[in-house]
């Protein structure tokens, strides 16, 4: 029996760019439509060159998806469902969505379309998969890129066809639970708008605000580029149905050589043969990264996984300066280089230089195409010393194999009339753009109308213990500190709290959370794996982001999933909050935080290695149990906490505050607030 291989599936911002996949080799591209998706600076393809991308696709034996993965509001789910209408009759085959609501009122309105999970849905485990699947209708899930190529096989032997990202950029949060630009900035990487925190300048300080970071460089929350060249047999065997790549807003050039080395790697496995991965990794080094890391794969997010000092392109180390000539250096290669290319050359002071002496990274243009071995003369006006290293950061050859390949797709294209539009699925007609109907078979709320409630976050049992015998408030812990001091050290309280689950459920989770989920009184579900686990023990739960609620729509969902209350996102506005309570009655109670450091983000990554070498032991850390704050360049003090999982949180700096809003909002029929004791953190 033949190999079966996964999809390779490709980004593509613009036409050109969705030509460079297919010609590469691509076996799906994935594209946006001008809105409700994830990369709001995009391009994007019009409906008419979403049509000719079909036939481009379909022509070359290619799958075409529409990606409308941003969580949306109530007012924009008639859009979203008539732009879906109208990508599908262009001719797109599948839909990648994260909101659950989204994902009713698709199924509802246009019938039995094929709707990929995508990973801002945040399902890190085979049981989230599983419910997603069978709740959600869903056919494809994409995984977190936190997991290992073991916890990616666990995922696939469930029959769910699981995709992968295999290639690209990293965000340090996991996906779908990030805050950072939105409170901070203003703007929400949830909606597509993120300004990208991560990769900016920070400290690391201490209580006392003495600087601890000890690294060069200081991109502190800034990872390396994604990479599983040398992984792509153990994907393969573990069964994975789509390999994904990063980069809707690359260039057709990087879209055209990524694909093209890693069709080659995929080719190699189903021939039999062996990877080159050498070359390949070489190869794909000369396209845009910021360095590569294959921790995440491997099991791991320590120091390898960052990129301290630069987050700009890395290139591809091709040579050494081995002398300095006036407005020249000779330069001795160690890789191939082409006339054309770009040749930065990484000049960095010695200890002997003076403290005001400063990096230098000249770009300049190679003379001529030489092999490794060969020294070659390159002008150069900045001063650069003996010994500084020379990358190749932009690839004449790359680019004019791209040029090449595009026009021969394109060729005729543009004048060639649109294919047909594609047959409607039973059920999309007009009514896809009408309002939303009330569902049917809705399970009325017993609890609608009550007076609010008053609910508390603390961290230790003896604080728990303490409110629970004053009375007149719910009691929350999350998870992080219960497994802190372990579930001994809280005893019988548990069965009187809720615990908030953690925001990640991966395999190693699953143990802990499924025995809170048996002796907690309820638990609050952070992602669709804990829904299944509170589930399977009977637990009442609760919905908190960063499941995604935002719209009427998926308060239903939850509704019907069975949650008893939905906690609303810290980040949404006063106005949004009061209209779900308003929807929500009869169906779901309404909650929100009410005070409280809300958090920006959760990384996998422990952010104290930024201080030295990491022991190893997260139980035992010094550094885990003081105070330490992410420093912005304003001198703003972020607090950071790490759990002993080493997983780091960060919270805002500024305490939310809805008090002036409560009269209001209990009005709109939220029915219980929730405050952040003192030295805990809201959500």
């Amino acid at each position: 029996m033949g190999v079966r291989l996964p999809e390779l599936l490709a980004p593509a911002g613009s036409l050109q760019a969705l030509a460079a996949a297919v010609a590469a080799g691509a076996d799906a591209v994935y594209t946006g439509a001008g809105a409700f998706n994830a990369r709001a600076a995009a391009t994007d393809l019009s409906l008419d060159e979403l049509r000719i991308a079909a036939g481009l696709c379909h022509g070359r034996g290619a799958r075409l998806y529409v990606t409308l993965n941003i969580f949306v509001r109530d007012d924009e789910l008639d859009e979203a469902v008539a732009l879906a209408a109208d990508v599908l009759e262009a001719g797109a085959d599948a839909l990648i969505v994260a909101d659950l609501g989204l994902i009713a009122e698709l199924r509802r309105r246009l019938g039995d379309v094929e709707i990929h999970l995508s990973t801002q849905a945040g399902v890190h485990a085979s049981d989230g998969a599983l419910l997603a699947t069978r709740e959600l209708s869903v056919s494809r899930v994409t995984c977190g890129r936190e997991l290992s190529v073991d916890e990616i096989a666990a995922m696939a032997v469930t029959g769910v066809e699981i995709e992968a990202f295999c290639h690209g950029a990293i965000c340090v949060c996991y996906a779908g639970a990030c805050s950072f630009s939105s409170l901070r900035r203003g703007r929400s990487a949830n909606r597509g708008d993120c300004t990208q925190p991560c990769r900016l300048h920070y400290g690391l300080a201490d209580g006392a605000g003495r600087r601890v970071d000890a690294r060069e460089g200081d991109l502190l929350l800034c990872p390396r580029d994604y990479l599983s060249i040398r992984h792509i047999p153990q994907l393969v065997d573990a069964g994975v149905g789509a390999l994904k790549i990063e980069g809707r807003m690359k260039n057709p050039d990087y879209v055209f050589n990524v694909v093209g080395c890693y069709r080659a790697a995929l080719d190699a496995v189903r021939d039999g043969l062996p990877v080159e991965v050498d070359a390949l990794e070489a190869q794909l080094a000369r396209s845009f990264n910021r360095g590569f890391t294959t921790d995440y794969l491997d099991g791991s997010a320590g120091a390898g996984l960052m990129s301290w000092e630069r987050s700009c392109n890395q290139g591809l180390r091709a040579g050494v300066v081995v002398e300095r000539r006036y407005e020249e250096v000779v330069v001795e290669l160690e890789r191939s280089v082409e006339a054309g290319d770009t040749l930065e050359i990484r000049y960095i002071p010695g200890e002997e230089a003076a403290p005001d002496v400063p990096k230098r990274w000249p770009m300049v243009p190679c003379p001529v195409t030489a092999a490794a071995g060969a020294r070659i003369a390159v002008h150069c006006k900045r001063k650069v010393s003996c010994g500084s290293v020379v990358h190749v950061v932009r690839s004449a050859g790359v680019l004019a194999r791209t040029d090449a390949a595009v026009a021969t797709v394109l060729d005729g294209v543009q004048d060639a009339a649109p294919p047909a539009p594609a047959a409607r699925a039973e059920g999309m007609g007009p009514s896809c753009r009408s309002g939303s109907a009330a569902r049917a078979g809705a399970r009325p709320c017993a609890d609608a109308g009550r007076t609010p409630a008053r609910a508390v976050l603390v961290e230790t049992p003896e604080r728990a213990a303490a409110l629970l015998e004053a009375g007149g408030a719910e009691i929350l812990v999350p998870a992080f500190a219960v497994a802190e001091t372990g579930c001994g050290a809280w005893g019988s309280l548990l069965g009187r709290l809720t615990v908030l689950l953690d925001e990640v459920s991966r395999v190693g989770d699953e143990a802990f959370q499924r025995s809170l989920c048996a002796t907690a009184g309820a638990v609050a579900c952070r992602n669709l794996t804990q829904v299944a686990y509170a589930r399977d023990a009977g637990a009442a739960f609760e919905i908190a982001s960063p499941i995604p609620v935002t719209n009427v729509a998926s308060l239903h969902a939850c509704a019907d999933l069975g949650a008893r209350r939905v906690w609303l996102p810290s980040d949404m506005a006063v106005d949004r909050v009061a209209g779900l309570a308003r929807a929500a009655a009869g169906r779901v109670l309404v909650g929100v935080v009410s005070s409280g450091l809300p958090e920006l983000m959760v990384t996998e990554h422990c952010l104290l290695t930024a201080e030295g070498a990491c022991s190893g032991s997260c139980g035992g850390c010094a550094r885990r149990r003081s105070e330490r704050f992410l420093v912005e360049r304003d001198g703003t003090c972020l607090p950071v906490r790490v759990d002993v999982r080493g997983r780091t949180r960060i919270y805002d700096a500024e305490p939310l505050d809805r008090s002036g809003d409560v009269a209001m909002l209990a009005t709109a029929g939220v029915s219980c607030f929730l405050e952040a004791d003192e030295g805990a953190c809201a959500w």
